[in-house]
């Protein structure tokens, strides 16, 4: 009995994860021959504040960077 585990940053919705079900369990019973009744997959949403990658946090990675004032001083005049 396949079991497969997901973890994934972040959330998706009830649409994607049985999408993901789907082509996992597909795939399984494609390359492997497995009974699809046997195949099991749970996914593990992760908050991307309790996720780092490359010393950051995911949340701080992938937050819009505030404009610097130097960039907004030069965002009105032309040059």
């Amino acid at each position: 009995m396949p079991f497969v585990s997901i973890r994934m940053a972040g959330s998706a919705t009830k649409e994607q994860k049985a999408g993901i079900v789907a082509d996992v369990t597909a795939s399984l019973v494609s390359r492997l021959g497995k009974n699809p009744a046997a195949v099991q997959v749970v996914i593990e949403e992760v908050s991307t504040e309790n996720y780092g990658a490359g010393g950051v946090l995911i949340v701080d990675r992938d937050a819009p960077k505030a404009a610097t004032s130097e960039g907004d001083a030069h965002a009105g005049s032309s040059q």
